[in-house]
């Protein structure tokens, strides 16, 4: 877990972590989520001289922003857990936002990050899995039922890898840095072997790596066109863990999205800016909004 405290302009006045403490099962981590809050919020009354007037808090899985409530999350075990009001109540009746992890990053990333000025952007987070986040006007669309953005599982090959959602050539089979890992370690015969690993082995001329590399890339942009036809982005910001290949992993991509389009407007193509604070900020630009869009005593999303 990583939170911080987060400035009106989206200054990180101070940051900390600590281990979710899953083995310890799903009531654990709500607990620990809960006195890590009020950790924060002390630190900030006792060292910035006041509270957070406001909090956020992004987390994986399903999640119904509207209601406050995380509804399913494979990695930490929980259902129907009703967030947002166990924090406004732990917090002494705060306002408090709850958001999708991959959406509040997104949200960062185009407010103050790499697609800052973007009135139109898409994020998209390569890592275990494939998210996405839609930002129009420097907000986050997270869609009628809150699965906006699942560009993950756009199938691009159909027919092929089973996917845990159900569907079979899901583009998080195939791109993500979970799935290059797999390959790369099965191509190179050592099962530690990860993504970062056939990245460097690309930039050494390894041709199976780049052909597993090449894969890969090959899949993101047919994912990618699909969203870009639909959504028009002006600029599409990449993170997660296979974008630290840099211009590895850019080069090649910016020119496969680019032999793909026909009537489409190429959007920029950049890495994203602000690496594993982007939750946090985002988070924290969430709590902001709710200060502005309230009388910072109703506890709204």
């Amino acid at each position: 877990m990583k939170a911080a405290l987060v400035g009106a302009d989206g200054a990180l006045l101070h940051r900390t972590r600590r281990a979710t403490g899953r083995e310890r099962g799903p009531g654990a981590v709500v607990a620990d989520i809960l006195d890590f809050a009020a950790e924060l919020r002390e630190h900030g009354a006792e060292h910035l001289g006041e509270p957070a007037s406001a909090a956020g808090v992004a987390v994986p899985g399903i999640v119904d922003e509207n209601h406050g409530t995380a509804v399913y999350s494979a990695n930490l075990g929980w259902r129907d857990v009703p967030l947002r009001d166990l924090l406004s109540e732990r917090l002494g009746g705060i306002p408090v936002a709850l958001g999708h992890d991959v959406r509040t990053g997104g949200l960062a990333e185009g407010r103050i990050g790499a697609g800052r000025g973007a009135d139109r952007f898409l994020f998209v987070a390569l890592g275990t899995g494939i998210a996405g986040a839609i930002g129009v006007g420097g907000r986050v669309e997270a869609g009628a039922h809150g699965f906006a953005g699942e560009i993950g599982h756009i199938v691009v090959r159909p027919g092929g890898t089973p996917c845990p959602c159900g569907q079979h050539g899901c583009l998080e089979r195939f791109a993500s840095a979970a799935a290059v890992s797999e390959a790369w370690a099965q191509a190179c015969g050592d099962p530690e072997a990860d993504a970062a690993d056939c990245a460097k082995a690309v930039a050494s001329g390894d041709p199976n790596a780049v052909r597993i590399w090449q894969q890969a890339v090959d899949a993101l942009a047919d994912g990618l066109v699909t969203a870009l036809t639909l959504l028009d982005p002006r600029t599409l910001v990449i993170g997660g863990g296979l974008a630290e290949a840099g211009e590895t992993l850019f080069t090649p991509l910016r020119d496969a999205v680019r032999r793909r389009l026909t009537f489409q407007k190429l959007p920029e193509i950049v890495p994203a800016g602000l690496g594993d604070t982007a939750g946090c900020l985002g988070a924290g630009l969430l709590a902001w909004d709710l200060l502005d869009n309230t009388d910072r005593t109703e506890v709204t999303a």
